[in-house]
């Protein structure tokens, strides 16, 4: 059997199995074990597949299309949300002009006091009136609401962030998956953040160590897009894709 026969073999398996062992894969392909080794570390060097002890997993068997509301959102990870907030606000410097994504981590930015003499522009109600309140200067986006995250979505939230031009960007994020980049549930909201993300000269992805190899239907970005803040990094191979801060590790 030819290589790339093996890997189409190995990956029809997990497709239907989710997992396998290596003994699995002896047995079914007819070959050595220091074989099937080889291939499973060729595909997981490709990301079509992730290589564990004994055996390989599915990429990115987690998906879902599951959008939780605020209150809900807020009481989940609290303290890596914390760690992770205050890493990026201390990465307001004088003079930006900011892009905070509606969201639960990004809002608890606010109260580690980012630069004052930034401007931020949101499409989070209560980002906007929680920096208002502590005397930041903010921009809010026009559009239609979405009740669940209290994020301003559609076409005017689209047609107002294209005539920005931002130095940073900070986002929220409900999967990262090497194969199918930062994703989110909802369509209006997908197109509001790939335009945001797009306009930034340095965009940041917030997100703790749950929602890595996640992935929601819609995918706004590519890894390379973004610098990942997190807690803490489980899977070592996203360093290959991306820029990540851990900051448990500073």
């Amino acid at each position: 059997m030819l290589t790339e026969e093996r890997y189409a073999t190995i990956l029809r398996i997990l497709a239907e199995k989710r997992a396998v062992t290596v003994l699995d894969l002896t047995r079914v392909l007819g070959i050595s074990e220091s074989t099937v080794r080889r291939d499973l570390t060729a595909l997981h060097k490709s990301g079509r597949l992730y290589k564990v002890y004994g055996g390989a997993t599915a990429v990115d068997t987690n998906y879902s299309t599951r959008e939780e509301d605020v209150s809900t959102k807020s009481d989940l990870f609290k303290d890596e949300k914390l760690s992770i907030a205050q890493k990026a606000a201390s990465l307001v410097s004088r003079g930006d002009f900011v892009y905070l994504d509606a969201g639960t981590t990004t809002f608890c930015m606010i109260d580690f006091r980012p630069a004052k003499n930034a401007t931020y522009v949101t499409n989070g109600i209560a980002h906007a009136s929680h920096l208002a309140e502590r005397g930041f200067k903010v921009f809010i986006i026009g559009g239609q609401l979405k009740s669940t995250t209290e994020a301003v979505i559609g076409a005017a939230a689209l047609d107002n962030i294209r005539s920005y031009n931002f130095t940073k960007g900070f986002f929220g994020t409900n999967g990262i998956s090497r194969v199918s980049g930062f994703s989110t549930p909802d369509s209006s909201e997908g197109l509001v953040k790939a335009e945001a993300l797009t306009r930034c000269r340095k965009a940041f992805v917030l997100a703790d160590n749950s929602k890595f190899n996640k992935i929601s239907p819609i995918t706004f970005a590519n890894i390379s897009c973004a610098t990942i803040l997190t807690d803490k990094l489980t899977d070592r191979k996203y360093r290959d894709y991306t820029t990540i801060i851990e900051v448990d590790k500073e």
